[in-house]
């Protein structure tokens, strides 16, 4: 019966693998360490009492920004707006080159189209609203004139305004002449002639034609200009010499006039002067013209076509065209008639 008894499923030999040697020794080994170690216990207590942090020693007080960073904002606000100033001021001095541009681009374009640049409200001479008589021309350096051409033409106009003081001052220079010797009344009188006629005729006949000239690239312009200007510098050739009787003080009138009154010969040397310097001034200006104008290339045919068709599209011209081809339109037929 002693077999009945046994377990039939299990192992003839029951093994615990834990049970081996080593492993027992490893397990109680580290059994031992563990119940060695107790957190609680007063020596432990005592150990970590001084590194806690008691809830009383925490700040109460709400959270402050620092100092350092409202500054920091502030300064980053001002270098901010700096930055939007600065190119507030790029941006207008763009807008104000490209303004320039355009209108230097717009000259050029009416120049090789042609045409005259519409001019505003007439501005020369320069008078008061009250006067009767109203400005004449239209004077615009800056927006007529291209800038390389400004500066030569400027200079123009100061010859023309020189020009126009020496007549003056050849007037008060004959009077003195004439109150010296009567004999010389009549250069008293073709001074004041010349300052009358010689003022406005030099602003229209050689001043307004290079106006022009550099203000629309215009070769018939240039032409007519020379052709006046020589003119020019030969009468003030003429008037530096001073030959009595022409209404000139010039050198001859002026050194004859030493041995007879020395402070009207000191007079009219000074109006002699004012004239060599015109006439050397005219020739040093003509040679700049004319080199400008050779930059241009410009040339006689194209002056000529300009004339041509200046002289066609010209509304006074037509009218008297149309005139005269009607004028003679009803000759012949009255003519045919009688007949």
């Amino acid at each position: 019966m002693s077999g009945l008894d046994s377990n039939p499923f299990v192992d003839p030999v029951d093994v615990n693998p834990f049970q081996d040697a080593s492993i027992t020794q490893a397990t109680s080994r580290t059994s031992d360490n563990a119940g060695e170690f107790n957190p609680f216990t007063a020596s432990e207590m005592e150990t970590h009492s001084g590194k806690t942090i008691p809830l009383a020693a925490a700040s109460s007080q709400p959270a402050i920004l620092q100092t350092s960073v409202e500054q920091s904002a502030q300064a980053n606000a001002a270098s901010g707006q700096a930055n939007l100033l600065r190119q507030q001021e790029e941006l207008e001095k763009k807008a104000a080159e490209l303004e320039r541009k355009e209108r230097e681009l717009r000259n050029n374009s009416s120049s090789s189209a042609g045409r005259t640049p519409i001019a505003g409200e007439n501005n020369w001479p320069p008078l008061p609203s009250f006067s009767p008589v109203k400005p004449c021309f239209y004077q615009d350096f800056e927006a007529d004139i291209p800038e390389e051409y400004r500066r030569i033409c400027k200079r123009m106009y100061y010859l023309w305004m020189f020009h126009s003081a020496t007549l003056f001052l050849n007037v008060l220079a004959c009077l003195a002449y004439f109150t010296a010797s009567p004999d010389y009344g009549v250069d008293f009188g073709l001074s004041i002639l010349w300052f009358v006629l010689f003022t406005p005729m030099s602003f229209v006949c050689w001043y307004r034609p290079v106006y022009k000239a550099f203000r629309s690239d215009n070769s018939f312009s240039f032409f007519f200009f020379f052709f006046v200007f020589f003119f020019q510098v030969a009468v003030y050739i003429i008037q530096t010499v001073g030959i009595p009787k022409w209404g000139n003080s010039g050198w001859i009138a002026s050194i004859s006039m030493i041995a007879r009154n020395l402070p009207v010969a000191v007079v009219m040397m000074v109006v002699a002067g004012f004239f060599t310097v015109n006439a050397v001034l005219a020739v040093i200006l003509l040679k700049m013209v004319h080199s400008k104008y050779r930059r241009t290339g410009a040339s006689f045919s194209q002056a000529q076509q300009e004339f041509t068709r200046g002289v066609l599209t010209n509304q006074t011209v037509q009218t008297a065209a149309s005139s005269a081809a009607a004028s003679a339109a009803q000759g012949a037929f009255g003519r045919s008639q009688g007949s």
